[in-house]
């Protein structure tokens, strides 16, 4: 490669390193840019320690017989601290000539043709010119070197003067480059070292004549050791200037070698230090992270214990019930604890059930009265393994879902305990695996103890026994079963989706309304303990448009109400199968109607136009107008109030309105990615919401104060819903949602993942078997009351009851 093309790449390294204002772009700079620094200051070991190391790079390549010709500024870069480095690894000719043992004659003989210069290399940061174009385009960079502290020369010409300047005499006479040479620029480079000027014109001039040898006369008063030796360097004959030996082995580079290293080990120190300092903040950091951790871990395994104390405590209490139960003597061999723990559980969710699951009650046997039936002396065999199989299911999903598991209950646990419930002490002595039921602490045992009566203002136990209901109901049920399938005529068919379905007040019925205009109503029981090839609704109703939702009227039988997608409310009276109330204020779609469950007169509709309506049924007409900036997708009134309102809106905003003023909603709950589909309500605080974004967002109306609440207190997903109305309903804290993978998710309102999932198939055209669709997805769903039994139908209009077991 020739000195021009060098240039060039020089050229390109140099700008890389240089950003377009003069700063620096990486930790490293080059070094011409820092011998151009404006109002540079000389300093003397600073200047030579930068020099013996240009000299010991030079000296690396002439040792192995190579002459390095770029012995120039802009092909070396500098560290923070004064490190230089080569940025070339082969720019440089390799010996081409017989030479002597002796040096003098390497250093005479040692000069090849440019022609067989190797290919340069680079830093790995530096990009090649890959064009002509590309080259041009460095060429015109308007990017100059401060100089004197003025903006004088574009980059270009800065480089191609610096090449002439570092041009050796024969060089320029256009002789072979040879190892004198590269000490003649080394020459040039010592006089840029300590030289300084004031402008850029000044400079362009004395390095000019620095090829006769002139020094300015401030370099020759100042620093004439310097000089001397600088004059020597630039000898005009080859062969007068010394070898690069003999200059590493001078006393001018020897006689301050003490100053150099003690300069090269202050770098070091500081290099050092910087080093220590960054690996001691980085500890640091990771120290008061892991207290903190370690702090949280404390706490936590100071509520696991009182915990684990409070449930001990409980199924000791329930073994000796359990034993007084089961007839058994003192010294009889114990019932398992969990044995009595599942069987105390079954006992108690019996009589809290619906009475829909039957179970054995076990009651208080006296064994002392002989015409009574005989003592019930423990369970069989049989049942023993019934209750281990039940063990193992509930423990492995325990197992599959226990990060799950425990992030909701140190989520919901921490939320019991005011922050003063610490421990006193951060240190840990030991822990009694044995029992699992104590811990302790350097000085004294755990001040959470004492909280179990304090802190929360109620008993440990009044926490446990509500995640313990939780969990339990969570592992309570392990599939859906299928009691019963709706078969009907016109089952498949272009206008089959059900939209909506709706139990009366008495669960007896159940109503269905969709795209073919119809509102269907069946009588549960007799579809549970039927099996025909067609059922038959025992009411059936024709709307002159599709429907979109129905509501029952909790306190009515007769009476629902139903919306359309012309904008219509209408109120049906089921015995006459006649519309006996008409409204016909909203101007676009009403995706949702709602009854109050404590009004039985009032009435709520949510329409694309925006708005929600309220309406009094003895009036016809509405009694108040919300007016929203987006389509409403969903209403729904409170359990307990006709006074509030909950609006699922397509801006993805949840609202809650105080309907004593609805200028403005009381709460607003953001976080959906989507639109909100629909609003449910859990309880009389707690509110569901079903979006596009495929999650459930489980909100508190009673925990905060401020009108923005973006904080749900639980994210449900698992299912998938990104386009579709795939229903919400909830129950006795279970809350049944589709999918667009055609199945029904059911969640638990205390955890995050399914409790359970059934896959619909749809009906094969040709053969009448289910098989599956992906284009099929689950359209409403509806739970029968507080029961575990659950309608659902998908977009296909197969309706199935199903039952959680």
């Amino acid at each position: 490669m020739d000195d021009e093309g060098d240039d060039d790449d020089c050229l390109k390294f140099y700008s890389e390193e240089i950003d377009f204002d003069g700063d620096q772009n990486t930790g490293e700079v080059s070094l011409r840019e820092w011998l151009d620094q404006p109002k540079r200051q000389v300093d003397s070991v600073e200047c030579l320690h930068i020099f013996r190391q240009v000299v010991e790079t030079v000296n690396l390549a002439h040792s192995q017989r190579v002459v390095v010709n770029n012995v120039r500024p802009s092909c070396f870069v500098m560290s923070t601290f004064n490190c230089v480095s080569f940025i070339e690894s082969a720019s440089c000719s390799s010996s081409a000539s017989g030479t002597s043992s002796g040096e003098e004659d390497v250093r005479r003989d040692g000069a090849v043709s440019d022609q067989q210069a190797a290919t340069t290399t680079y830093l790995s940061s530096t990009t090649y010119l890959s064009s002509t174009e590309e080259l041009e385009e460095k060429r015109e960079l308007d990017v100059a070197i401060d100089v004197g502290g003025r903006r004088d020369f574009p980059l270009k010409k800065i480089l191609s003067m610096e090449f002439n300047w570092y041009r050796s005499p024969e060089d320029a006479e256009g002789g072979k480059s040879t190892f004198a040479s590269d000490i003649y620029k080394l020459g040039v480079l010592l006089f840029e070292l300590f030289c300084t000027f004031d402008t850029s014109a000044e400079k362009v001039g004395i390095m000019s004549n620095l090829r006769h040898r002139l020094l300015p006369p401030q370099m020759l008063c100042k620093w004439p050791k310097e000089a001397s030796f600088c004059l020597r360097l630039l000898h005009p004959q080859p062969s007068s200037r010394p070898a690069i030996s003999e200059l590493l082995q001078s006393e001018f580079l020897n006689e301050r070698k003490g100053s150099l290293g003690e300069r090269e080990a202050a770098i070091k120190l500081t290099e050092d230090i910087e080093e220590q300092e960054l690996l001691l903040d980085f500890l640091q950091l990771l120290q008061r992270r892991k207290l903190k951790s370690a702090d949280n871990l404390h706490d936590t395994i100071g509520m696991l214990s009182v915990d684990i104390e409070e449930v001990d405590n409980q199924m000791s209490t329930m073994m000796k019930n359990g034993c007084s139960f089961l007839g058994l003597e003192k010294d009889h061999e114990p019932v398992h604890k969990i044995e009595c723990q599942i069987l105390h559980f079954e006992m108690n969710e019996e009589s809290s059930s619906s009475g829909s699951r039957k179970r054995i009650r076990l009651g208080p046997l006296d064994c002392a009265d002989e015409n009574k039936e005989m003592c019930f002396d423990g369970p069989t065999s049989e049942a023993k393994h019934d209750i281990q199989e039940k063990i193992r299911s509930k423990s492995s999903r325990i197992m599959k879902n226990i990060k799950k598991f425990e992030v909701s209950y140190l989520s919901s646990r921490c939320m019991s305990i005011k922050p003063t419930g610490k421990f006193t002490s951060r240190k840990l002595l030991a822990i009694n695996l044995s029992s699992g039921s104590t811990i302790k602490t350097e000085g004294s045992s755990v001040d959470y103890l004492a909280s179990k009566e304090g802190d929360c203002g109620r008993r440990m136990g009044e926490w446990v026994n509500p995640f313990f209901e939780d969990l339990c109901k969570y592992l309570s049920f392990s599939k859906f079963k299928v009691h019963a399938e709706l078969k009907q005529r016109e089952l498949i068919n272009s206008s089959s989706l059900i939209c909506s379905l709706a139990f009366d007040r008495d669960k007896e019925f159940f109503a269905t309304a969709g795209l073919n205009r119809k509102i269907k109503v069946f009588e549960f029981d007799a579809i549970i303990n039927q099996d025909p090839d067609v059922h038959y609704p025992v009411i059936e109703m024709t709307s002159k448009s599709k429907l979109s939702n129905i509501c029952w009227n909790g306190y009515i039988k007769n009476q629902i109400a139903s919306s359309d997608f012309e904008g219509v409310v209408q109120v049906w009276d089921v015995t006459s199968c006649k519309v006996f109330l008409e409204m016909r204020e909203h101007v676009k779609r009403v995706w949702s109607v709602n009854y109050s469950p404590v009004d039985p007169t009032k009435l709520a509709s949510g329409s694309d136009d925006g708005t929600v309506k309220l309406w009094k049924i003895n009036q016809g007409r509405s009694t108040g107008t919300i007016r929203t900036k987006a389509n409403v997708c969903s209403v729904e009134f409170p359990p307990d109030s006709s006074a509030a309102l909950a609006i699922g809106s397509a801006d993805h905003n949840v609202y809650y309105y105080d309907l004593r003023n609805i200028s403005l909603p009381l709460r607003t709950f953001v976080g959906h990615a989507k639109t909100v589909s629909y609003v449910k309500f859990v309880d009389s605080s707690t509110l569901v919401s079903s979006s596009t974004d495929n999650s459930l967002k489980l909100w508190d109306l009673s925990v905060s104060t401020s009108r923005v609440v973006d904080n749900p207190i639980q994210t449900f997903t698992g299912h998938t819903n990104v386009k579709n109305f795939v229903g919400l309903s909830s129950s006795n804290g279970y809350i049944a949602t589709g999918s667009e993978t055609n199945e029904v998710f059911v969640y638990q309102k205390a955890f995050p993942m399914p409790v359970l999932s059934y896959k619909f198939g749809s009906i094969d055209l040709m053969s009448g078997f289910e098989a599956d669709d992906a284009n099929q997805f689950i359209s409403c769903v509806c739970w029968r009351g507080q029961s575990t039994d659950l309608i659902a139908t998908n977009s296909n209009g197969n309706i199935k009851i199903l039952e959680m077991v």
